[in-house]
């Protein structure tokens, strides 16, 4: 039998003759058809938001190189839309645009996935927060005060993509209607809305969705005339599955999983290659369309990082790294998984995969000292007075810390609950630090202890670490979401600290330079000169929890309970000469070295 090889040719149409021409991509009963011809979809997963734009194209060739010839892309909402109304589709990593057009001057394809929901192990799944400011909100349905905002949204960015189409002559030949929906929910009104929504601003091809292969997924989550994703399709049984749903549209492995994410707590997730390997060979062979869930995974800088819970007491937050142990790892480099999918693609398609790109100068950098600069007490801002304590969304914040402080009249010690603290809660008497709740279970108690002060300060210092993006826990305040008790009396008459933990509020605290107050909760500051950059890993493993500056940089969150005690720094955030890092840590007061390696273990 003839191979089906057409959707491969492309990797060898210059950009020029790539760019230049409008095709038509239709969805036949077995087939995806790109100007009336099979073509089977090669996709590698990028996220341009979880990866410096100045790498954009790295990334892209190594997928080529990968014998590749489509990008899938997520695109986040809340990564676009920080506050009602207000858009960015430019600054950082946001021009979308830009990164569609690299692929196409790449000559890959590119799988659009905007959502507006779509998991990611994102913060929030890509929902903008400002949504859980109001109390009683409903996702992902047809609640009026949801779809205004996603209408918003849509709007939005069909703006940015809709000259992009394949049919307007760009490479973009599908977009995804939400994600997983089967997972969640079962509004085929809503499903049905987006992709209204889509087809009034102007997107005109194909749609598909993308749902485990079970019957009650698929039946809930994809909609009529879609094309069928499979999270993952690796088996006969897998597309039969899809073939009984709808036996007149196509479907594919929209998620092939060669790694998987690692929560807090858990070991690096290193899945073998024996099983990814016999579902890769499945379908080249059997020519079904795939897309490597992710082939390069990046990194959740700053507060990006999302969650998973089992329950509403199980909360599972993913560490910074988004390495995924993907087939490119997060400093952009082959791996053994790699050069094991490239062989099995050269196999089956009768096409030479191009060279890989050089790779990114990595560095080490030598120990360096740093030294106490001040602690978060010295710099709250003015409070907000509340009877009852209120999350973080109440006061237009999305992570960070937040403080809240009263006055205990009556019980003065004993049984301190925190009911509901999301997600990390430090406990301080009379300014002396108590213990730690953690919302890893349920028990959110701890013992106060007796003193002598008439009517001692309680002070509760909260931190979120990523809204939950998948599945029925996704409505997850931050802060203290419901109230405290001592010795089950309500403690009331709060003032409550609004502490974002943003690069300028990190940067105008850590100039301070106070040394008094070593408590925990303390800045620590350092400066280190190169001569050369290039990407490195900072070693956090001498320090306890917080967060990472360089530069002005949020490079993210580092936790000793680890498995990740190296955080990635980009090149381009590294300068020659004098640099500085800035780093808060929420329990340590005694000044350790950091130094820069070359890889995350």
């Amino acid at each position: 039998m003839k191979r089906v090889i057409s959707g491969c040719l492309f990797l060898l149409i210059s950009a020029s003759s790539f760019s230049q021409s409008k095709h038509s991509f239709t969805l036949g009963k077995d087939d995806f058809l790109l100007d009336g011809k099979p073509f089977q979809i090669i996709s590698g997963e990028i996220h341009p938001a979880r990866i410096p734009k100045e790498y954009w194209r790295h990334r892209i060739q190594m997928a080529k190189a990968m014998g590749c010839n489509t990008i899938a892309a997520y695109i986040f909402w809340n990564y676009h839309e920080l506050k009602p109304g207000i858009f960015d589709f430019k600054s950082a990593n946001r021009d979308i645009a830009e990164f569609v057009r690299i692929c196409q001057q790449e000559g890959m394809w590119v799988l659009f996935r905007p959502g507006p929901y779509v998991c990611a192990e994102w913060d929030f799944g890509g929902l903008p927060t400002y949504l859980l400011k109001i109390p009683d909100i409903k996702i992902r349905c047809m609640d009026t005060r949801y779809m205004s905002a996603v209408t918003g949204y849509i709007n939005r960015v069909a703006k940015e993509i809709k000259s992009l189409q394949c049919t307007n002559g760009g490479p973009i030949l599908m977009v995804q209607i939400e994600n997983e929906y089967g997972s969640f929910g079962n509004d085929k009104q809503y499903l049905e809305e987006l992709r209204k929504l889509w087809l009034k601003n102007g997107i005109n091809v194909p749609f598909y969705t993308a749902d485990g292969p079970t019957p009650y997924m698929l039946e809930a989550g994809n909609i009529d005339g879609a094309a069928i994703g499979l999270d993952s399709g690796g088996s006969e049984a897998d597309f039969e599955q899809a073939k009984k749903r709808n036996p007149n549209v196509p479907s594919f492995s929209s998620e092939t999983y060669p790694g998987w994410l690692t929560h807090w707590g858990e070991k690096f997730a290193k899945p073998g290659t024996g099983d990814l390997k016999r579902e890769v060979e499945y379908l080249l062979r059997n020519k079904k369309s795939l897309n490597f869930y992710v082939i390069h995974g990046g990194t959740n800088f700053g507060f990006t990082a999302g969650a998973n819970a089992g329950s509403p007491t199980q909360y599972q937050p993913d560490i910074t790294s988004y390495d995924y142990d993907a087939p490119i790892n997060e400093q952009g480099l082959p791996t053994e998984k790699y050069f094991m999918l490239r062989s099995l693609i050269e196999k089956y398609v009768d096409v030479k995969i191009p060279d890989m790109p050089a790779p990114i100068p990595v560095i080490e950098i030598p120990a360096f000292a740093m030294r106490f600069s001040t602690t978060i007490w010295n710099h709250l801002p003015v409070p907000v007075y509340s009877p009852q304590p209120k999350p973080m969304e109440a006061f237009d914040q999305n992570q960070g810390l937040m403080l809240y402080r009263t006055k205990l009249i009556g019980h003065k010690s004993g049984k301190l609950k925190i009911w509901e603290p999301h997600d990390y809660a430090l406990v301080f008497l009379d300014g002396k630090y108590i213990n730690t709740v953690y919302r890893d279970g349920g028990d959110w108690t701890i013992e106060l202890p007796k003193t002598t002060t008439p009517n001692p300060q309680l002070d509760i210092l909260v931190e979120g670490m990523g809204h939950i993006n998948f599945a029925q826990f996704m409505i997850d305040r931050k802060g203290i979401t419901d109230r405290v008790t001592l010795n089950s009396m309500t403690l009331m008459n709060w003032e409550i600290f609004s502490l974002p933990m943003n690069e300028d509020f990190a940067m105008k605290a850590a100039s301070a330079d106070q040394e008094v107050d070593k408590r925990p909760c303390s800045f620590f500051k350092g400066e280190f000169d190169l001569t050369v950059t290039g990407d490195t890993y900072f070693d956090m493993s001498r320090y306890t929890k917080g967060i990472v500056y360089v530069n002005g940089h949020n490079i993210g969150r580092y936790w000793n309970k680890g498995p990740q005690q190296r955080l990635f720094c980009p090149a381009g955030w590294l300068k020659k000469g004098n640099n500085e890092i800035i780093v808060f840590d929420l329990h340590q007061s005694e000044v350790a070295d950091i130094s820069g390696k070359t890889s995350l273990e």
